[in-house]
């Protein structure tokens, strides 16, 4: 289990304690995290579920496949060093501690 921190655009915290197996995605959901929609329900088919990743632990997740990259480009003003799709985000306790930014709208 992962305690994970969503960050929502006006700074409204989240800690959430997350399983080990699920997605960052579902762990939002399953808590109720505004700003999380997850339109496709975690089929990499949306970037409604996308995120900030907080810089210190940009290079301690898994890196980006080329389908989250690809659905990336129709997020809201994605980052290219920080930005993922929660949904492609599964959750061990090597993420314990992780912190996500969310941006001020999905689209």
């Amino acid at each position: 289990m992962a305690k994970i921190t969503y960050v929502e655009h006006n700074g409204t915290k989240h800690e959430v304690d997350v399983a080990n197996g699920l997605t960052v995605m579902e762990g939002a959901r399953d808590n109720g995290v505004p700003g999380i929609e997850a339109d496709c329900g975690g089929a990499c088919a949306c970037s409604t579920c996308h995120v900030y990743v907080d810089p210190a632990w940009v290079d301690k997740i898994p890196a980006k496949d080329d389908m989250e990259e690809d659905m990336l480009d129709f997020a809201f003003e994605p980052n290219p060093a920080r930005s993922r799709l929660t949904c492609q985000i599964k959750v061990t306790d090597d993420l314990d501690g992780l912190v996500v930014q969310l941006p001020e709208k999905q689209i």
